[in-house]
């Protein structure tokens, strides 16, 4: 049984995009998908898709950008949640990276949570 999932998949991107992988694949999850989906919009993979392997499981395939990803953290655990308001979601690298945030609208980066004026829990940063 896996204690952390988003630090699961966060640390197969991780490792993937520093062995020049090209695709990952995990199972799947409607949070998993979401922080795929934020990572596509702001340019550090190039695609996802939901696949259902032989076995019936439901995959997520993440296809990587070459050098996209210099890094990937995980900022709030089980156990140790970090929820921070709209004004102090913190900065990567002077604004170059990007904070995956989740608040009651639903999971997004930190400058669509910025321009949204909410805050919420700080999942993870990527540069």
């Amino acid at each position: 049984m896996m204690s952390d999932p988003i630090a699961d998949l966060l640390t197969r991107i991780r490792n993937a995009s520093r062995a020049g992988h090209s695709k990952v694949e995990i199972s799947a999850s409607k949070m998993k998908t979401y922080i795929c989906k934020v990572l596509k919009e702001e340019g550090y993979i190039r695609s996802f898709k939901l696949v259902v392997n032989e076995k019936n499981f439901l995959i997520l395939k993440i296809f990587l950008k070459e050098n996209a990803i210099n890094g990937i953290e995980r900022i709030s655990s089980p156990g140790l949640r970090i929820y921070k308001k709209h004004n102090e979601i913190p900065r990567v690298l002077s604004g170059l990276g990007t904070v995956v945030i989740s608040t009651s609208k639903g999971i997004m980066s930190s400058r669509s949570a910025k321009k949204m004026i909410i805050g919420g829990e700080v999942i993870c940063k990527v540069w």
